[in-house]
């Protein structure tokens, strides 16, 4: 484990850009001075992402852009003379979305922000129907039932506001905002009490919904910032599920529940494929003297679809496939074997990595170390030694290596919580072996880019 220095270095040089040279250098080592030169003054890291969140785009499982992610990705190492393959799991539920129309045509014309959902079936053409919340108690269900056939029904609580809280408290002041609260409480109760009208849970109202022969489900779920979550449509069954930005599904309930009359023409289109092969794209840069100890460098390359997933999780696949590269220049032949393991379906529930560790004793039995990222953009500020007694010394060691400039600002918590859940580092922590999640600055991660629709090539903070 002492020996993984450079690998972890790579990583840490390539999350703050900062003097073309550094003045603060504590070794000689040329591997290092080698890899900050070429990592500060000729990254690829923009380059390659523009390809990555621009031209390929969304990378949900089961998509052909994920697909294409993967093969990019083998092209690209083996261009650099790494190895490198897509390795087979499993299988997904295919899906390619086309292009989505959400216009507003009455009691006046907007086109709307929307979206058709993940894995949800389109429209099979042109669609115009009313508008309708779900029935309140004491609703006569026959009527409500007549009334919903062929119309589009809002499926969420309206948000009474899509302006974040934090600006109603400094702005408004505490009244303003509690306010604000209580009519968000209020919202959610009353929707709760709609659904309860219909069914028990979600699965079950979306059967009563297709059996009223409704023409489509709205959905919206905000960030609780300027953004909107873009949810999978996998558990709201056969009908066209559609989400929607805040701002545009209140504009629908608030009309709806005025009794306004609005109107919708939607026209989506989706194509469903059936059962597909799933992969892990790995990179293998083999070991000269331990080849049976293994460095993996982790990151997923799937993401959900309602943007270009660019924090979540291109920027961890980015920092992965440049260390690589720098290490392929620098440090070709490293004593243990170094993997780049770009997991498919961590968004369901880490599928790709379990599947891998799984498969692959001889890797986790052998591991010395393995740095995780997915967790948005900007400088790693945070390593947790995920309850490891000994891992902290090490760490310590590797950072006194690398320039303050990168350092500096990095809490090494030790010894740590081990962490379940959360990312693909728990494949391998749950079989016992050290793994740790590279933890960045905030950058409004949560509120912002997290699942959003605004999760774009033009969040990455490149500098960083």
């Amino acid at each position: 484990m002492s020996n993984t220095i450079r690998p972890l270095a790579v990583l840490l040089a390539l999350t703050l850009a900062g003097p073309l040279t550094a003045q603060s250098f504590p070794t000689g080592d040329r591997v290092l001075r080698g890899i900050w030169d070429e990592g500060m003054n000729r990254s690829q890291v923009y380059p390659l992402g523009q390809v990555l969140l621009d031209s390929i785009g969304p990378r949900l499982a089961g998509t052909p852009g994920l697909q294409a992610s993967h093969d990019w990705l083998v092209r690209l190492y083996r261009g650099w003379g790494i190895e490198a393959e897509n390795e087979p799991y499993g299988t997904w539920r295919g899906w390619e979305r086309g292009a989505t129309h959400v216009d507003l045509v009455a009691p006046r014309v907007r086109t709307l922000d929307a979206i058709l959902v993940a894995w949800s079936p389109g429209t099979d053409g042109e669609v115009t129907g009313d508008v309708v919340l779900l029935p309140g108690p004491g609703t006569d269900r026959a009527a409500w039932r007549e009334r919903a056939a062929g119309a589009f029904v809002l499926v969420s609580p309206a948000e009474p506001t899509c302006r974040p809280l934090e600006q109603w408290q400094e702005l408004g002041g505490p009244e303003v905002a509690d306010g604000i609260a209580t009519a968000r409480a209020v919202s959610r109760q009353d929707f709760a009490a709609r659904v309860a009208t219909l069914a028990r849970n979600e699965a079950e109202l979306a059967r009563v919904l297709a059996d009223a022969g409704v023409a489509g489900i709205l959905t919206s779920s905000w960030s609780e910032g300027y953004g909107v979550r873009r949810v999978f449509g996998d558990r709201l069954g056969a009908v066209p599920v559609f989400s929607l930005s805040c701002e545009d599904f209140g504009l629908l309930h608030r009309l709806a529940e005025a009794d306004q009359g609005p109107l919708l023409r939607v026209d989506a289109e989706a194509d469903m494929l059936g059962e597909v092969p799933a992969y892990n794209t790995v990179a293998v840069i083999p070991g000269t003297e331990r080849p049976d100890e293994y460095v993996v460098l982790s990151a997923h390359l799937d993401s959900w679809d309602g943007a270009s997933g660019a924090t979540d999780n291109g920027t961890g696949t980015l920092v992965m496939v440049e260390a690589m590269r720098l290490l392929r220049m620098f440090y070709p032949n490293p004593k243990r074997t170094i993997i780049a393991g770009h997991w498919g379906g961590e968004e369901q529930g880490l599928n790709g990595s379990r599947a891998y560790a799984a498969d692959h004793p001889e890797v986790v039995n052998g591991l010395q170390a393995l740095f995780n990222h997915d967790d948005g953009t900007g400088k790693i500020s945070r390593v947790s030694m995920q309850g490891l007694m000994d891992a902290g010394p090490h760490f310590v060691g590797w950072l006194s290596g690398i320039p303050e400039e990168l350092t500096s600002e990095i809490e090494v918590t030790y010894p740590g919580a081990p962490r379940s859940g959360g990312s693909d580092y728990s494949s391998f922590t749950c079989a016992g072996a050290p793994a740790f999640g590279l933890w960045s600055e905030s950058w409004d991660y949560g509120t912002y880019t997290w699942h959003t629709n605004l999760d774009t090539l033009d969040k990455v903070a490149f500098d960083n």
